[in-house]
């Protein structure tokens, strides 16, 4: 029998930049590299405590004066569809929907690229060339799947969405959709597929990344019942959006030693020999 150590992963701080999401903000992100036999075991400790993943690495927002960064995440079971998610789900009957292995096609990209020209170009992503989006589909070294919603009437390609299968749920890294249909709402569309997915697969939670009070960008996050925050070291549910702020104080934040002190690491299981 042979006892490896806990794993024990290094942990950095990026410069800070101007934050996407408050205006007058900077943000900065605390960070590990995601690799090894160890990876899926890191992905789901640290994943259960607020950070998310971009190909090998695990982050999680670290800014100086601002703690407005909440990691969000859906409670399947006490998640109930609101009408308006009711008239959702009726005006997509017709998509079907396939889950592939996280290999990037032709085909993604376009969507992609019309995606982010359309609704997000003046964004961090807009830049994106056809091999730093293979590099984000492709490069993960844990248990990935790509899901990809296609019109049944004509076969084409209207949403995907990059999900990562945890331990505890569903942990959707990145979604993009047609743009031309906003009348299917296919955002909200992706996110209640991804409840039924979960669901279905003895799942608790799908994981939406992070919500930020005060941005209008996520406020469609909070539209959703059974939603839990990642705050003060634990989840809790959400029971009012409006209860959460978005205003800055420096004393809010822990110094960087305390917080990487406080992340709970997973150890490696015994293995035989």
């Amino acid at each position: 029998m042979r006892h490896s150590l806990p794993i024990a992963p290094q942990f950095y701080v990026t410069a800070p930049q101007p934050c996407p999401y408050l205006e007058g903000r900077m943000e900065r992100k605390l960070f590990t590299a995601l690799h090894g036999d160890a990876a899926d075991t890191l992905n789901n400790s640290l994943s259960q405590q607020g950070f998310r993943r971009s190909q090998n690495v695990l982050y999680r927002p670290s800014c100086t004066e601002c703690s407005a960064c909440l990691s969000a995440r859906i409670n399947v079971s006490d998640f109930s569809p609101s009408k308006s998610q009711k008239r959702t789900l009726r005006r997509n009957t017709g998509v079907v929907r396939n889950s592939t292995s996280p290999w990037a096609t032709e085909d993604q990209y376009a969507l992609f690229r019309e995606y982010l020209d359309t609704r997000h170009a003046d964004g961090g992503m807009a830049d994106m060339d056809v091999f730093e989006f293979a590099a984000m589909i492709e490069e993960t070294p844990i248990r990935s799947r790509v899901i990809e919603y296609s019109d049944a009437d004509d076969g084409k390609l209207i949403g995907v969405c990059l999900t990562d299968v945890l331990e505890d749920g569903l942990s959707m890294v990145y979604s993009f959709y047609a743009a031309n249909r906003p009348q299917n709402s296919l955002g909200t569309h992706i996110i209640l597929d991804h409840i039924n997915i979960a669901r279905k697969a003895g799942l608790n939670y799908v994981y939406l990344g992070y919500w930020v009070p005060g941005s209008q960008k996520m406020d469609y996050k909070a539209r959703f019942s059974g939603l839990e925050v990642y705050l003060g070291g634990g989840w809790q549910s959400m029971t009012n959006p409006k209860n959460y702020s978005a205003d800055a104080h420096p004393l809010s934040i822990d110094p960087i030693a305390e917080q990487v002190a406080n992340i709970s690491l997973p150890d490696r299981r015994p293995t035989n020999r």
